[in-house]
C-alpha cells in the first residue's frame, strides 16, 4: 500500500458519487455489424436493454427498434427516444408478435436469463433468417504498468464477491448452450480514455465492490485505490481503458 492514503480515499469516494451510473459505451460499429447480418431492417429487439446503451445504436439501422427490460426502474429512467419503443418485460415473456423480428440482441444481460425459455420466445418472434446476438464485454485492460495490479484486484481481491453468473461473462458466454447456426463475429473493443476519478468511479458501480464494502472490506478496496493511484500519477491524466467485446451470434 502506498503512503498517500488520504488522497486516494478522497478520489475513490468522489468518483463513486460522480459516476454512480457510469457504464462504458458500445462502439457504433457493433450495431452496424449486427444490422449487416440481420434478416432485414424491419425490426430490432434489445432484450434486457437496461439504460438503452445498445438499443439507441440500433436506431439508424432499423425501421423499428424495441427495448425490453424487466426492471420498471430502468425503463422509467431511460432517456426517451421517439424512434425506440421501450417496455417493461422479462426475457422469458416477450410482448411481440410471432415472426415479427429481424434481429434480437441481449447485451451484458443473457447470464441472468432462463435461457431455454428465452430461446423459446426468441424462436417464436423471429422472422425467417432472424439473427440472435448475445453480447458481453470482458475484463478490462489497462496499460502494462497498471494492469498487473488491476488484474490481481479483479481476480484475487474482489473475485469472491462476484455472483456466480459473472463467470459466464468472463468467459464470453463460451460455456452456455447456444443451439443455433453460429456465425463468426469480427473482433471489437470498447475503448475509453479515463482520468483516475472516472476509473475508480466505474469500479464503484460493480456489485462485487458494493458487496465487499457491505462485508467490511473497505480497507481492501482502499489499498487497491492507493496502489493504482500511486502508479497512475496526476489524477487528471487520461489513460486508455479497453474491454474486449464477446459475442455468440446465431441465425434462428
Amino acid at each position: 500500500m502506498s503512503n498517500n492514503a488520504n488522497p486516494a480515499r478522497n478520489w475513490f469516494e468522489q468518483g463513486g458519487r460522480a459516476y454512480a451510473r457510469f457504464r462504458p459505451e458500445y462502439p457504433p460499429q457493433l450495431a452496424a455489424f449486427l444490422a449487416s447480418i440481420a434478416a432485414d431492417r424491419r425490426m430490432a429487439v434489445d432484450v434486457g436493454c437496461g439504460n438503452g446503451q445498445l438499443t439507441q445504436l440500433l436506431v439508424p439501422h432499423f425501421d423499428t427498434v424495441v427495448g425490453l427490460d424487466p426492471s420498471a426502474d430502468q425503463i422509467a429512467n431511460i432517456v426517451p427516444n421517439k424512434r425506440i419503443m421501450y417496455q417493461c418485460a422479462p426475457a422469458e415473456q416477450l410482448p411481440l408478435a410471432d415472426g415479427s423480428t429481424s434481429l434480437i440482441t441481449a447485451a451484458q444481460a443473457a447470464h441472468w436469463f432462463n435461457l431455454p425459455r428465452f430461446y423459446q420466445e426468441a424462436r417464436r418472434i423471429a422472422a425467417p433468417g432472424c439473427v440472435l446476438a448475445l453480447i458481453s464485454y470482458g475484463v478490462l485492460k489497462l496499460e502494462p504498468a497498471l494492469d498487473d495490479r488491476f488484474q490481481r484486484f479483479y481476480r484475487d481481491d474482489i473475485g469472491p464477491y462476484w455472483p456466480a453468473e459473472r463467470k459466464l461473462v468472463d468467459t464470453g458466454y463460451t460455456s452456455i448452450d447456444f443451439p443455433f447456426e453460429e456465425l463468426a463475429a469480427p473482433p471489437m473493443e470498447i475503448r475509453v480514455n479515463w482520468c483516475l476519478p472516472e476509473f475508480l468511479g466505474y469500479l464503484l458501480t460493480w456489485s462485487a465492490v458494493r458487496r465487499a464494502k457491505e462485508a467490511g472490506r473497505e480497507e481492501m478496496l482502499l489499498d487497491f485505490a492507493n496502489d493504482i493511484s500511486s502508479v497512475w500519477g496526476d489524477r487528471n491524466i487520461r489513460r486508455p481503458v479497453a474491454w474486449p467485446i464477446n459475442m455468440r451470434v446465431g441465425r434462428l
